[in-house]
């Protein structure tokens, strides 16, 4: 993968904020938007979850993740020029949940037709596809971005990372399993949702049409955990380490090294101690050990956890307040897939 992949727009809608520039801002003042919803927990009391606040309660599941989907879609067509948009060949890329309860292979269906034809209605030059599943899906999508760029595609991609845990259903199941962050659970999470879309392109293409540059993808990589979170022993770290090592691949190290990183921890202890190895496996990959955990603000976004990281980062290059030009952002999956994506300021480039 020889082609350099440049980030040129980003869309995001969560929790704090309704797009990319104001969900990162909230994010960086600690804004929480922590709330109670008419769900009832066992002891009868309301839930707490970080929600969407235009949406209406009373959707669920999939009908919440289109209009998240679309809201980003729009963002990105507002700082791309639509003839630039959609005067070539589109590529859109979906990272979505993993089957659960609450969300089936039907309903993601339902969201990658619902989003087709949501674009058809402005372009036919269009194709829509699902390149990734659960955390770490977006980054999967990258992946596959910088692999077709190599192939010297000449396209836009929008890779979207979309998810909503709020249905009856994916509530009911995350209290069996114990997941849920309330009073008597010390490893649950908070759900949350949200959207997030990188627009991304190669160097080459991005020159040609004078896009901005906001970031360049360094690397992008995947691997498959084996030991997941019912194994016996919880994960010692080894494919997120293979992960981050792909990613980190073409760094010169020692000189160029990770300056922050951000990551989908949730709360949950299997989460943190697979950090904690992977730390330890690869020391001198990072600065600092320490991390940036968004779902403190936002909650739990799922599938969308991968596309709203690279967003804080890039948002970190422009305001310039990064602690550095290299950022790495790292997802996992429930089930098992691993993912870490290296982005670097322009500036550095």
């Amino acid at each position: 993968m020889n082609a350099q992949v440049d980030l040129v727009a980003v869309g995001a809608r969560t929790p704090v904020g309704l797009t990319a520039e104001s969900s990162a801002a909230a994010v960086r003042a600690g804004i929480t938007r922590y709330a109670e919803y008419p769900f009832i927990d066992p002891r009868g009391e309301p839930v707490v979850v970080a929600a969407d606040g235009l949406l209406a309660p009373r959707l669920e599941g999939r009908d919440r993740l289109v209009p998240m989907a679309q809201s980003v879609l729009e963002e990105i067509e507002a700082k791309i020029d639509q003839r630039i948009l959609y005067g070539g060949r589109l590529r859109v890329l979906l990272a979505l949940p993993e089957t659960r309860p609450g969300f089936s292979e039907n309903d993601a269906a339902w969201v990658t037709d619902s989003l087709a034809v949501h674009l058809r209605a402005k372009t036919s030059n269009t194709h829509v596809e699902i390149a990734g599943r659960g955390h770490a899906g977006a980054i999967r999508a990258v992946e596959q971005v910088r692999r077709e760029c190599s192939e010297s595609h000449d396209e836009l991609f929008l890779v979207v990372g979309v998810d909503s845990y709020h249905h009856a259903d994916t509530f009911a199941w995350l209290e069996r399993d114990r997941r849920f962050a309330q009073p008597g659970i010390r490893n649950g999470f908070t759900p949350g949702e949200g959207a997030g879309c990188l627009a991304l392109l190669s160097a080459g293409l991005r020159r040609r049409l004078r896009l901005p540059q906001l970031a360049v993808v360094r690397g992008a990589s995947t691997a498959q955990e084996r030991l997941l979170r019912d194994s016996d022993t919880g994960s010692f770290g080894a494919a997120m380490t293979q992960a981050v090592e792909g990613a980190i691949a073409r760094l010169d190290r020692p000189r160029e090294s990770v300056d922050v990183v951000y990551t989908d921890i949730n709360g949950e202890r299997y989460r943190s101690e697979e950090w904690g190895f992977t730390a330890l496996r690869a020391p001198s990959v990072w600065k600092t050990p320490g991390y940036k955990a968004p779902s403190d603000c936002w909650g739990d976004v799922g599938a969308a956890s991968g596309a709203l990281g690279s967003i804080l980062a890039v948002q970190a290059f422009a305001r310039g307040y990064a602690r550095g030009p290299r950022a790495l952002v790292m997802a996992g999956s429930d089930g098992g897939l691993r993912g870490a994506m290296l982005l670097q300021a322009p500036q550095a480039s």
